[in-house]
């Protein structure tokens, strides 16, 4: 590589970081969905001519993982990318190549051509309100292979040379629910491909295009050296932990996992073998999804104060055994697979947790608990459909309380619809929506708070399903505080019919009048319960966390 001006390096440096921001707000400020607009359900980035990731601009943690493979895998499909011309987009949710997770998170990616050359990738990917399959909103937790779930996009061509397929589009359209939805947030996405492809190209105008990747290359390697210098300040050794996957009770389960941690000088190792195998139901998830969330955790560890980069995860190293429940095989299914891979990633953190509880906390919410819910809108007669995330605890940690009422760590920095967009968009009136207060998750620091949320259905068969994980098996607490507090649904129903509380039902149906309560769970303790602060005892009583009688008895 030649010399560059540090000047210059530093300025392609946040430029580069400042193109994959511009992507992600160009992909919001022009989609159609909710889930896109409102909850940040998406990702967008740059990788260089390789496939390796340079920048991006994130809502969910987990995509942060998936664009590297998923553009590695379109240069293998195209000929190590000689197949590929100017103006190509390739469209890509193939969790079992390089789509990573579902079939509702759909990537564009698009090559970047200077001066003839192939140096760069614009790519993103975000969740579709509907892919097709036999649900509503394509999440479904009783299909049985992958066929059920929607239509599978292998990395083909949405435009050819500037062109757009029309057949392509036109066979996605026929295939999906709300078509105007999802084929909006396509074209959103097209339009945040083109901005990454305009702002790469102005750097290279400016700078040379040799330049610009000399520096990608630099800041490649020089996160791949900090990772090193971090891998030794952290314990060596081999750490152990396991738990379970939870999914519907009527269809088996729970399902165990585990994982053995081995860290040394040079690599940060994580060998899932062991774990369960894959199942007929859609809590498993692919090996690519796996990895997109232990990369999450791998960074919750390392701490970067800087731009992610390919480089910082050349120490880490995933073992699992053929068609696991952790790295499933076509035709498993994986419509709700963040179950599993979030599960695998956070057995690394409860392996850890003791050795580095300066860096990691107690156990949380987990479970991504989503809600799906179709009908239609008593004021406009039009179909309506609720797919979202729910907020939750985070477990206490060193020195602080956990976290209240936020998502889970593959969702990262989205957010939930607020109440007047769902009772103005949906068929539904939000009747509570308020931070738990059970005594759970007690310890010298609290776990941080589930949610309540309560939607009251304003129209006859409306059908309802849900994924609510830590239904069976609460967070755990660490160094002696407690564990916290189970999710869980209930409905009641008009004719005063309550149904059980519940973590998973498909198309349960409900009609005017029905309440549906969505309870997310409350993170774990850190530390013995007597030795927590009495004026912080006195706050947790007035704010209604715990009554006067539960501190009493568990704060002394």
């Amino acid at each position: 590589m030649k010399h560059v001006n540090p000047f210059v390096k530093e300025i392609i440096k946040d430029s580069l970081l400042s193109i994959g921001e511009e992507m992600f707000i160009a992909l919001a400020r022009t989609s159609m969905s909710p889930i896109i607009y409102e909850v940040l359900d998406y990702a967008c980035g740059l990788t260089d001519g390789k496939g390796n990731l340079v920048s991006q601009g994130n809502g969910v943690t987990s995509f942060i993982g998936m664009l590297s493979p998923m553009v590695k895998s379109v240069l293998d499909k195209y000929d190590n990318g000689k197949s590929l011309n100017e103006g190509d987009i390739i469209i890509i949710n193939d969790p079992y190549t390089g789509g990573g997770s579902h079939l509702s998170d759909v990537g564009l990616v698009m090559p970047i051509f200077a001066e003839g050359k192939l140096v760069a990738f614009s790519a993103n990917k975000g969740h579709w309100t509907d892919i097709g399959g036999k649900n509503p909103g394509s999440l479904t937790n009783d299909s049985n292979e992958i066929y059920q779930e929607g239509i599978q996009l292998t990395g083909i061509k949405l435009f050819d040379k500037g062109n757009l397929n029309n057949e392509v589009e036109q066979i996605i359209a026929a295939n999906i629910r709300l078509p105007n939805l999802s084929i909006g947030d396509m074209w959103a996405q097209v339009a945040a491909l083109r901005t990454g492809e305009k702002r790469f190209l102005e750097l290279c105008k400016n700078y040379g295009s040799e330049t610009v990747t000399d520096v990608i290359g630099k800041l490649i390697t020089s996160s791949e050296e900090y990772s090193f210098k971090k891998l030794s300040s952290l314990p060596k050794g081999t750490f152990e932990a396991e738990d379970f996957i939870e999914g519907d009770p009527a269809k088996g389960g729970p399902y165990k996992i585990k994982v053995k941690v081995t860290i040394t000088d040079d690599e940060f190792i994580c060998d899932y073998r062991g774990s369960h195998s894959q199942v007929s139901h859609p809590i498993n998830c692919s090996y690519f999804g796996l990895l997109a969330s232990v990369r999450v955790m791998y960074l919750a560890i390392l701490q970067p104060k800087f731009n992610v980069t390919e480089g910082l995860f050349k120490p880490l190293k995933i073992i699992t055994d053929e068609k696991s429940i952790l790295s499933a095989e076509r035709p498993a299914p994986v419509s709700m697979n963040f179950e599993a891979r979030l599960g695998g990633a956070e057995l690394i953190w409860k392996a850890l947790a003791s050795s580095m509880s300066d860096k990691l906390s107690a156990g949380h919410l987990l479970s991504v608990c989503s809600v799906t819910l179709t009908g239609i809108d008593p004021d406009t007669n039009e179909d309506f459909l609720i797919v979202e995330p729910s907020a939750g605890g985070w477990g206490a940690g060193e020195q602080h309380d956990g976290q209240r009422g936020q998502f889970c760590m593959g969702d990262g920095e989205t957010y939930n619809v607020p109440i007047e967009v769902a009772e103005a968009k949906y068929g539904v009136m939000v009747n509570e929506y308020a931070f738990r207060n059970e005594s759970s998750g007690a310890g010298k620091y609290i776990g941080g708070s589930g949610v309540i949320r309560s939607y009251e259905v304003l129209s006859d068969h409306q059908y309802l399903s849900t994924g609510f994980g830590r239904f069976a098996f609460k967070p755990w607490g660490l160094n002696g505080g407690d564990d916290g507090a189970s999710s869980y649904v209930e409905v009641y129903k008009k004719d005063g019919e309550i149904i059980a509380p519940f973590g998973v039902t498909t198309r349960m149906e409900l009609n005017t009048g029905d309440v549906v309560k969505l309870v997310t769970a409350s993170g774990g303790g850190y530390g013995n319960p007597k030795e927590r602060d009495k004026e912080k005892v006195h706050n947790d009583v007035k704010n209604g966390f715990f009554t006067k009688e539960e501190a009493k008895r568990i704060f002394g």
